[in-house]
């Protein structure tokens, strides 16, 4: 088995993309929205982080975490996130895919990848990267033309903060450009 490691810096801010199970597209239905922003809330009220940006793709999605001062464990965080998502979703009515002899021996739905991709951001201009990696990544998978036309983003949350003030949608996609993230 190999060998995985984590960034440990506590308080920092975070890059990670989490990938449904086998690529199935289901995260922009109503259902896994609500499922997955009660997940969030949940797990927010026990293990306290700040959900900085995020754009939800339908079978991945891309966020920008911040914790607080003195805790690194993303780690179990997403563990309950995507715990407490399962649950919800398949009471609800959602779908797994076809659980392999691995997931079956332990109980495992198919429902997620077992595994998220993370980065630990190293400063200002690395988090602006990656904020910009997140908000053009619809147009990098072809969903929409425009930035602003993709719905299940932080991208208008940030426009109407200033946050893009005077950048155009082409400063955006140039900038995101020498982002790296697993599996896409």
């Amino acid at each position: 088995m190999s060998d995985y490691r984590r960034a440990n810096f506590e308080g920092g801010y975070y890059f990670f993309t989490v990938v449904t199970f086998q690529r199935m597209k289901f995260l922009t239905d109503t259902l896994s929205r609500d499922c997955l922003s009660f997940a969030f809330g949940k797990v927010k009220e026990k293990r306290p982080f700040d959900n900085i940006a995020m754009c939800l793709l339908p079978d991945h999605l891309h966020c920008v975490w911040k914790l607080p001062d003195g805790d690194s464990d993303f780690s179990t965080r997403w563990n309950s996130v995507k715990s407490l998502f399962t649950k919800t979703y398949l009471k609800s009515g959602g779908h797994e895919g076809q659980r392999n002899v691995s997931r079956m021996q332990t109980g495992e739905a198919a429902v997620w990848q077992r595994r998220f991709w993370e980065h630990q951001i190293r400063d200002e201009n690395d988090l602006q990267k990656h904020i910009d990696y997140i908000h053009y990544n619809p147009i990098k998978h072809g969903l929409v033309k425009n930035i602003e036309d993709w719905p299940w983003s932080t991208y208008d949350k940030f426009v109407r903060e200033g946050f893009y003030q005077g950048v155009t949608p082409n400063d955006v996609r140039k900038s995101s450009e020498n982002v790296c993230s697993a599996g896409e």
